[in-house]
């Protein structure tokens, strides 16, 4: 299934689009720094893909693996759930885990930068984290993901069981449930990258991508006011 490995192309293309559409709201309402979060996650994501089209393409290289692994493992899920940081949690709360999130981000791509590689482990051109050679790095990368997931699905989820008490908000609950399956698939794809199946990531970055897509277009065209303050304060949702 040699198609496969070209699905992160797609992917970037549509996360370009998706950029667009926050940033079009984003332009609106600049105080809402949930979109603005989700706008940088969105923005790195397609970056991320970028980098795997990049080694589809032009084939491996130490440059575009760091790359790879910064926009991908480090950066692939945090910014947007930072977002449901800042939707769900008081300003002063956000802006202390975003503080300690950026630091941890930082800290970790200077190490990226670093550390030596081993390109004769890879197998087939699929890039993989068994090449760096400060193993300890990959121990990093499950706590930013343990912090994507509790916020992201986890933020979703939540917001689900608000609003399945009213059948009113039938919408925001179909949304809410679109992030989090969005949210969830390309941490079960990444998982697999862990065993040499990288090209199950690339199937669910691009389904996981259109879920959340799809869930943020649901929720902002619902005319019903959100049940969280943070986001009803601003008439576009």
């Amino acid at each position: 299934m040699y198609w496969i490995n070209y699905l992160p192309i797609i992917t970037t293309c549509f996360a370009a689009y998706f950029l667009v559409v926050l940033y079009r709201h984003w332009q609106q309402k600049k105080e809402a720094l949930y979109i603005f979060w989700w706008m940088l996650g969105v923005f790195f994501y397609g970056a991320g893909t970028i980098t795997e089209s990049i080694n589809t393409l032009a084939g491996f290289s130490t440059a575009n693996f760091r790359a790879w692994y910064v926009l991908g493992a480090l950066l692939g899920g945090a910014p947007l759930a930072q977002g449901t940081v800042y939707l769900l949690l008081k300003r002063r709360v956000a802006h202390l885990l975003a503080a300690l999130l950026v630091t941890v981000i930082v800290v970790s791509t200077v190490l990226v930068i670093l550390t030596p590689l081993h390109p004769e482990l890879i197998e087939n051109n699929r890039m993989s984290g068994k090449i760096i050679e400060w193993h300890f790095i990959r121990y990093i990368t499950p706590f930013i993901n343990i912090y994507a997931f509790l916020f992201l699905v986890g933020g979703a989820v939540f917001s689900a069981i608000k609003y399945a008490k009213n059948k009113a908000y039938r919408s925001r609950f179909l949304g809410n449930l679109l992030i989090a399956l969005g949210g969830l698939l390309p941490g079960i794809g990444g998982s697999f990258t862990k065993f040499g199946y990288v090209e199950v990531l690339y199937v669910t970055e691009l389904v996981g991508l259109i879920c959340i897509y799809s869930g943020y277009r649901i929720i902002s065209v619902d005319k019903q006011s959100s049940v969280h303050s943070n986001q009803a304060a601003f008439s576009i949702h």
